[in-house]
């Protein structure tokens, strides 16, 4: 089964940056990545969507994270990052990578873990 790890998440005073990781391994041969992206969860509040690469290089932010938040991948495409600059405590949350792709006729989604984002004011 594909993994997905994330790892960067932390404590920052607003305005401060924060880079995220987010490795997937164990892929097998059939499986075909179109994309990874990051998603942000507050407690008490729905899952949203930060921004997105897909494996042909379209990316898509949040408004609320345009100009501040950067995605980027490395040479495989098994490997994402979120540069985030400027955090404000609005950004407080846990961040879930997620792959997404498909493999035998079918569509499928992994996700990370999670990794915490905390910004004091």
């Amino acid at each position: 089964q594909v993994q997905v790890v994330e790892s960067g998440g932390g404590l920052v005073q607003a305005g401060g940056s924060l880079r995220l990781s987010c490795t997937a391994s164990r892929i097998p041969f059939i499986f075909n990545i179109d994309s990874m992206g990051w998603y942000r969860q507050a407690p008490g509040q729905q899952r949203e969507l930060v921004t997105a690469i897909t494996t042909g290089g379209t990316i898509t932010y949040a408004d609320s994270v345009k100009g501040r938040f950067t995605i980027s991948r490395d040479n495989a495409k098994t490997t994402v990052y979120l540069q985030m600059n400027s955090l404000k405590p609005e950004d407080t949350a846990v961040y879930y990578c997620k792959v997404e792709g498909s493999a035998r006729g079918g569509k499928w989604d992994y996700w990370g873990q999670g990794t915490q984002v905390t910004v004091s004011s």
